[in-house]
Formats: structure tokens, C-alpha cells, sequence
């Protein structure tokens, strides 16, 4: 049985791309805003290549032993533990390392000897080192918006991936994006696209980040399922984005001017 391909509508060659970055085994570094459809691609792409995925959630405290496991302490007696990258590099699957740039630097030195020619996972605890199958991939992504002196991805890093940037969908695809997976009309989800444009605009000014695609799929499923125009709008375009009375007060009232 074919398992399910999680939908996604590509805004360039970026399917062609991944599929040769696998083929040839070349790690992926995708970089974007936050919500414009990172993580969806790359489920899209694994169930489309038939590969499983393995995901991590990177975070200030994620530890190289994290990522390749650690001698666990069960039933008496001590045994080693895989990790979600060790586990990831034994079965072939895709692992994708999402926002890596969150991570401790001593996870990416453990991705150095993976992500080039050597292709290889050396496991110090236990001896062993890994030769990754030909159907291993290593993806990571992160937001470039987010990134500060002290959190950015060191260049002897960022030049063992390829790297494919992405931003929000042209306003006809995010259209069609936005109607398939929230089940509202497509003529009521142009008016949530031409508001989230607007609000895009002010980024760099009253708000740190604009309204993603995520959050306008959030915003149009809450609508189809019977929620006000206002109240849908209120909970996920505008308290998610920003805290300042009068900077919610002005989105309500712009809102407000596109809303039927």
C-alpha cells in the first residue's frame, strides 16, 4: 500500500533538487521565515522518495550524545541506546536537524565527518563507526531571521550542504495552499492572503516577524469551521505576532478595512 504523500505545492524546482541531493548524496540545508513550509516539504519528500524521517527539534540544550545515544542504565544492567541520528544512518531514513542553529556546537562537529565524501558516523562511547547507506540523507534547516553572533552556523559548516532558500508563496499559490488545507472557499481565502500581505509589509517596523503560511492555514480552518471573521483573525494573525496595545490595535483596524 502507497503511504500518504503529505501535500505540498512546490514554488520552483525544489522537488528536483531534493530528489538529486538524495541520489547523489549530498546533505540539505534549507533556510527561510518561519511557517513558509520547511518542515512540510521535507515530509512531502521522504514519503515521496519512500524513505522513513527522523526528525529532530533542535533547542539550546541538545547535546551531541542526544543526537547519537548514550549508555542507559536498564534493568541491572548497562546498554547502549541509539540516538535519532545513529537510528537515522542504520536504517537509511532522512534525517532532518530543524532549526540547527539552535543546537549546542558540538552537534556540529559530530556532522562534519557525515555531511562530505566520508559519509561516516564515528560512535566514540562504543567503538564503533558508522558507513551511511546510500539511502541516508541529512537535511537541517533554520531561519536566517533568527540568527544572532552567537547563534549563526560556522562556514567550514554551511559548506558541506547544499542549500535551497525559501520564503512565502507567490499570493496564487499560498491561495491555493491556504483553501486545500483549511477547506475555506477560495474566494474568502484571497482576502486572508491580501491581509497577510499587508501585514508582511510592516515587518522590519511594528512587527519582528511576518504572518506565515502556517498561521493564515490556521487562521482559514478556524473560519470554515464556523468562528468569526474578527475572532479567527484576532487568534491567530495578530496576538500570535505581537504584544504592544497599539501595535494590535492598528492590525485590528487594518484587519478590519479588508475584512467582509
Amino acid at each position: 500500500m502507497t503511504a500518504h504523500i503529505p501535500f505540498y505545492l512546490p514554488t520552483g524546482n525544489e522537488i528536483t533538487l531534493f530528489e538529486r541531493a538524495w541520489q547523489y548524496k549530498l546533505p540539505l540545508l534549507l533556510k527561510g521565515p518561519t511557517g513558509c513550509g520547511k518542515t512540510r516539504f521535507v515530509a512531502h519528500m521522504a514519503a515521496r522518495l519512500q524513505r522513513p524521517l527522523i526528525t529532530v527539534a533542535c533547542h539550546d540544550d541538545l547535546s551531541a550524545a542526544d543526537l547519537t545515544g548514550r549508555f542507559l542504565l536498564k534493568g541491572g544492567a548497562t546498554q547502549w541506546e541509539d540516538g535519532p541520528l545513529t537510528r537515522a544512518v542504520r536504517s537509511g531514513a532522512i534525517c532532518y536537524l530543524d532549526e540547527i542553529v539552535e543546537a549546542r556546537k558540538d552537534v556540529t562537529v559530530i556532522l562534519h565527518p557525515l555531511s562530505d565524501d566520508r559519509r561516516i558516523l564515528p560512535l566514540d562511547r562504543t567503538g564503533e563507526t558508522l558507513l551511511a547507506p546510500k539511502e541516508f540523507m541529512l537535511v537541517a534547516s533554520f531561519n536566517p531571521g533568527y540568527q544572532s553572533l552567537l547563534k549563526q552556523l560556522k562556514p567550514s559548516t554551511r559548506q558541506r550542504f547544499i542549500t535551497l532558500e525559501f520564503s512565502f508563496p507567490p499570493p496564487e499559490l499560498e491561495q491555493q495552499i491556504v483553501a486545500s488545507e483549511s477547506g475555506l472557499p477560495l474566494p474568502q481565502v484571497v482576502v486572508l492572503v491580501r491581509l497577510a500581505q499587508q501585514m508582511r509589509a510592516l515587518q522590519g517596523h511594528d512587527l519582528e516577524e511576518g504572518v506565515s503560511t502556517r498561521l493564515l492555514i490556521y487562521c482559514a480552518t478556524l473560519i470554515h469551521s464556523g468562528l468569526s471573521w474578527q475572532e479567527a483573525v484576532r487568534v491567530t494573525l495578530i496576538e500570535p505576532l505581537a504584544d504592544d496595545p497599539h501595535v494590535k490595535s492598528g492590525l485590528a483596524e487594518l484587519a478590519s478595512a479588508l475584512l467582509p
